[in-house]
């Protein structure tokens, strides 16, 4: 059962802002692309720099307005309580507040998205004191004790004391300020958390810890009738292929492949993801390097594959005929003339 699925989503942004700007040029961060993330499931986002990941994150939780496409939460977020399917770019008033508090959003750099004036306590519990689950119809809720101890109990819970609480994000490490960031979006008992590559700017050491915790959270969240689904994005396919049970690799904002994690690993056929386990394996054979900033051709969508400049496999129909995302093998997705 999903319990969150998107199709055919796409958003382009202006090339330049002002009004000197020129007309009709456009970086087409998310083209088309198709997804579902299923009940206890962890699906992985996985590209370089700019291929549209964290955009597409972030359309899901409406930071970004999409341009065309659909996105259906599977839960409750009606005041119905019917808990049939929800078109989430149409929710509006107290649904798209109870959706927003069924999908949590964990972002990369704590330091930016923790506010150092407040407490742990209240870096926690700022958002929950006026959520919907429970705590009455949007008014502060009267149960400081037990909100207290529900924080304290999160924060346990990822691997902090309660002792923290009055503690300030300051007086924390990187890695301590990254389960910070998780308890603040646990606290509301979400069915998903999209986490926007969370392990990415910590020390190799420090990002086992977090993934193990996550890993950790997921298994006693199931055991406890909680079940709860992870979105994640990376950038480095090895850690994505430990942490996730699906990935979807993207380039130019489409993904290019798409397979369970074990079986990506093992029998992966896209020269894009060939690219993203040699660059991160250091492989003296590697086929290229990973792109850091948005090449011109990008500006445009592409008639062909959207690989085919970078492709050592590239055949004159790659340039004329862009391909669809085929099934090759149950549940193994490629977007390949090959």
């Amino acid at each position: 059962m999903n319990v969150l699925s998107v199709s055919n989503l796409r958003k382009r942004f202006n090339l330049e802002a002002g009004f000197f700007a020129p007309l009709g040029k456009y970086v087409h961060a998310v083209n088309g692309v198709s997804f579902s993330i299923g009940k206890n499931e962890t699906y992985g986002l996985v590209g370089e720099s700019g291929c549209g990941k964290t955009t597409t994150a972030r359309l899901l939780v409406r930071m970004y307005e999409a341009d065309e496409g659909e996105i259906f939460f599977h839960g409750y977020t009606g005041s119905e309580g019917n808990g049939n399917a929800q078109d989430v770019r149409k929710l509006k008033g107290e649904d798209f507040k109870r959706y927003r508090e069924r999908v949590k959003y964990v972002f990369q750099d704590p330091a930016r998205s923790l506010n150092p004036r407040m407490t742990v306590y209240e870096v926690l519990t700022s958002g929950a004191r006026w959520s919907n689950q429970g705590r009455g119809t949007g008014k502060v809720s009267p149960g400081k004790v037990s909100l207290r101890d529900e924080a304290a109990a999160i924060l346990e819970e990822v691997g902090l004391s309660a002792a923290d609480l009055e503690r300030r994000p300051a007086e924390f490490s990187g890695g301590q300020r990254q389960r910070i960031s998780i308890a603040r979006g646990l606290i509301m008992k979400p069915d998903v958390l999209i986490c926007d590559e969370v392990v990415s700017a910590l020390d190799v050491s420090i990002q086992g810890q977090i993934l193990n915790l996550l890993l950790d959270l997921r298994a006693s969240r199931k055991a406890s009738g909680q079940e709860i689904s992870f979105l994640f994005i990376a950038h480095d396919l090895k850690v994505a292929s430990y942490f996730c049970d699906r990935i979807g690799v993207m380039y130019r904002g489409e993904i290019m492949e798409e397979a369970p994690a074990t079986e990506l690993w093992k029998s992966h056929f896209h020269p894009y993801t060939e690219l993203l386990f040699s660059s991160v394996g250091g492989s003296s054979e590697r086929q290229g390097t990973p792109q850091t900033s948005v090449p011109k051709e990008w500006l445009d969508v592409a008639g062909g594959c959207a690989f085919a400049s970078r492709c050592p496999y590239v055949e004159e129909v790659c340039t004329k005929e862009k391909p669809a995302l085929r099934e090759i093998s149950a549940g193994h997705l490629l977007r390949c003339q090959r």
